[in-house]
């Protein structure tokens, strides 16, 4: 399905409508493989950031530990691997479902390994159980977005099962950001990183239950797929899915590729110092988690249902439009927060709004990457979509750290938090600019299809 179908397709289902049909195994499942997929996200970003602060560890050092999360760019790389091989022994499951479930037993086992090493077994080694962390979570979620992809049975029914696991995507993320607090205040945060990963088995149980959506074979015969370990067969995989994209979008591949990688860059670059300005506030981690499983939570399904309606009423090129343009407001939010102090109502309402835009805008943007991709390349190509998502985001928030140390030299520490916050939300700019040019062509080409 192209970009400008897309605007004409069937409505978003909202979370009320996901809701309603967890009574249906495939509905529920996503949702468990979205919790799953959410759910070592911010244990290697944010949440991270703020178990190391705690101890003392330095901004510049914090910022660049954030980097392990470039696995999520680079997943491009091996989704080819994904897409075309099956894994040994666990393939018996099926190719999607085999990949499922060695990523996420290695995702469990390197959360626990994190919390077995924590900062006081050396940086290096936590840096780089983390780095096999995120790069686990990466493959799952090459797999899952497959997965998903190809369950659905039409539309509608993609529709659905994007918003179930855009639901337990962000009930995971609340975990990792919020519920966690309370765990590190009563276990500590090894023990608390190790009952997270121990959390994992609830997506193993519900790759389990999954149904292998498709016989890939067959799939690679109807569209004259190679032998895998042929030249062609390499070529299908490795180059296949580019040259797919490119002549499915033509010239409209650059603008949707960039869009999409401008599209959460103030979130990445400003995520590693949000736990570190907490501490400076003089917050506790059961007063950070009490505002996020309140506020937050509020913010996320106020934002998922606000989403779903809108893109109902509107499409997806206005809901990309209203994200874009909302998104930055949390971070200037951040900026009031470090030159006027501490303030509850002011947290609260930062929080909400954050949330609110993640909600809205990261369904909107899901379902948009999920219907670019062609059939046969799936994986691969929304591991490539997902990939410029958080690329140049990802690169960038390394030096979030250094940044904030740096306007320390001629500000004190909350000025020098809130000209960075500004600054993080200025450089959302470019993405409103790119998602208007998006919406004025897929208007420009409906126009165009109607008159035909």
């Amino acid at each position: 399905m192209t970009d400008t179908a897309k605007e004409a397709a069937p409505r978003k289902a909202s979370t009320k409508d996901v809701f309603k049909a967890l009574g249906r195994g495939r509905v529920l499942i996503t949702l468990l493989l979205g919790f799953g997929s959410g759910l070592p996200f911010l244990l290697t970003g944010a949440t991270l950031s703020l178990w190391l602060a705690e101890g003392d560890v330095a901004l510049s050092a914090i910022g660049f530990i954030s980097w392990v999360g470039l696995a999520y760019s680079f997943k491009f790389l091996w989704a080819p691997v994904v897409d075309r091989f099956d894994v040994p022994i666990l393939g018996l499951l099926g190719r999607r479902r085999g990949w499922m479930l060695l990523s996420q037993l290695l995702v469990g086992g390197a959360l626990i390994a994190m919390a077995i090493i924590g900062p006081e077994g050396g940086l290096t080694a936590l840096g780089s159980a983390a780095l096999v962390t995120a790069f686990a979570s990466a493959t799952q979620d090459i797999v899952v977005d497959a997965w998903r992809i190809e369950t659905a049975e039409n539309d509608e029914d993609l529709s659905l099962l994007t918003s179930a696991y855009q639901l337990g995507y962000r009930f995971a993320i609340l975990a990792g950001n919020a519920l966690i607090l309370f765990f590190a205040t009563w276990f500590g945060w090894n023990g608390a990183y190790g009952i997270w990963g121990a959390a994992m088995s609830i997506a193993i149980v519900a790759t389990l239950f999954a149904k292998e959506p498709l016989d890939r074979s067959e799939i690679g015969k109807a569209i004259g797929h190679a032998a895998p370990w042929t030249p062609r067969g390499i070529y299908d995989a490795v180059v296949g899915p580019f040259i797919n994209f490119l002549a499915t979008h033509k010239t409209a591949a650059v603008l949707m590729l960039a869009a999409i990688s401008l599209y959460r860059l103030p979130d990445f670059v400003m995520g590693p110092m949000v736990g570190p300005f907490y501490l400076e506030l003089g917050l506790s981690k059961e007063a950070i988690g009490a505002m996020r499983l309140s506020f937050g939570l509020a913010g996320s399904i106020s934002g998922i249902a606000a989403g779903g309606l809108f893109a109902l009423r509107f499409g997806f090129g206005r809901t990309l439009l209203l994200g874009a343009l909302i998104g930055p407001m949390s971070n200037l939010g951040y900026t009031l927060m470090a030159l006027a102090g501490l303030s509850t109502p002011m947290f609260a309402g930062v929080l909400f709004v954050e949330n609110f835009s993640e909600g809205l805008a990261g369904a909107a943007l899901v379902a948009y990457m999920s219907s670019l991709t062609g059939i046969g390349y799936t994986a691969t190509q929304y591991a490539l979509l997902s990939s410029f998502y958080a690329l140049l985001g990802k690169f960038l928030k390394g030096f979030s750290g250094v940044v904030v140390e740096g306007l320390q030299q001629g500000h004190d520490l909350m000025t020098a938090y809130a000209l960075f916050f500004a600054g993080t939300a200025a450089v959302g700019i470019p993405a409103v600019l790119l998602c208007w040019l998006l919406h004025i062509r897929n208007l420009r080409l409906a126009r165009e299809m109607g008159a035909a």
